[in-house]
């Protein structure tokens, strides 16, 4: 569980993931990056306040399951799992170096805490749904949260899921929907009509809620207050800004596929306050 006890702690250790996400970057060349800062409090919320997980049996058989649904935002959630001590730090000098552990988009168990392999888009929810399913069949209490990218609710085979999830009522089932209203070339909702997104997750079965995707604590509770309605999964929409933390990165979508040059790395760097060689 966590070690972090306070809103400044938890604040503090999400600037310094933001911090080595731009680092891994610029140095592995690898694009996302807008998609990987808006998601990084979502993570902080996730690892420091509600997963029951230990870093030391990261295949222990009651533990809770995490998927991060837009695997293109992998580089998060490297940083993530560095940062709680699945791995050394050091390790992520390696990240999207060819045959490294560290691929742009994660591949199962490639390095602890990876549960499954990530990225083409709909696929993290209904790999949570079969895990939740092993859960009831094996009578063990663990809880399932997807992390999902809000174009990726462009795709049939999460309301497929959505509608299964709902009919098997699978409560220990937890979506969170990052929903920083950028796709790869246009807003969200230019490219396809999600809102009002509450009112998809509930009609199709779903207890549903907003939260601002960049309080912690606020995210914190919400996760931790699942299930919100007994037999029903939930769906958490959380609002985010893409590029979040770094002011010329923030709801720019040119950050989908931008790499930072150096000068850019050290104004990201200096804006978060991070030394550049730390």
């Amino acid at each position: 569980m966590s070690f972090a006890d306070t809103t400044s702690d938890l604040n503090r250790i999400a600037r310094d993931l933001r911090a080595r996400v731009i680092r891994m970057s610029h140095a592995g060349r690898a694009p996302h990056l807008g998609s990987s800062l808006s998601c990084i409090d979502i993570l902080v919320a996730a690892y420091w306040r509600c997963l029951r997980i230990d870093p030391a049996t990261p295949l222990d058989p009651d533990r809770d399951r995490f998927l991060l649904s837009k695997g293109h935002a992998a580089a998060a959630l490297y940083a993530t799992l560095a940062k709680r001590e699945f791995f050394d730090a050091s390790e992520l000098i390696n990240y999207n170096v060819a045959g490294s552990r560290f691929p742009e988009q994660p591949s199962p168990r490639a390095v602890p805490g990876i549960e499954a392999a990530t990225g083409s888009l709909g696929h993290g929810l209904p790999i949570g749904l079969g895990m939740a399913l092993a859960a009831r069949i094996q009578q063990r209490d663990y809880r399932v949260v997807a992390v999902m990218s809000d174009g990726e609710c462009n795709e049939g085979t999460v309301w497929e899921a959505a509608m299964f999830a709902a009919a098997q009522r699978l409560d220990s089932v937890t979506v969170v929907i990052d929903f920083n209203r950028w796709q790869a070339t246009d807003r969200s909702e230019e490219v396809m009509a999600l809102s009002p997104l509450v009112d998809k997750w509930q009609a199709f079965g779903w207890s549903a809620v907003e939260v601002d995707g960049h309080d912690i604590d606020a995210l914190a509770e919400r996760m931790n207050g699942t299930p919100l309605e007994a037999g029903k999964p939930t769906a958490i929409i959380a609002r985010t800004i893409k590029g979040k933390g770094v002011s010329f990165m923030e709801d720019d979508n040119n950050w989908h596929y931008r790499i930072p040059n150096d000068e850019e790395l050290r104004a990201a760097l200096d804006e978060l306050g991070v030394a550049a060689d730390a």
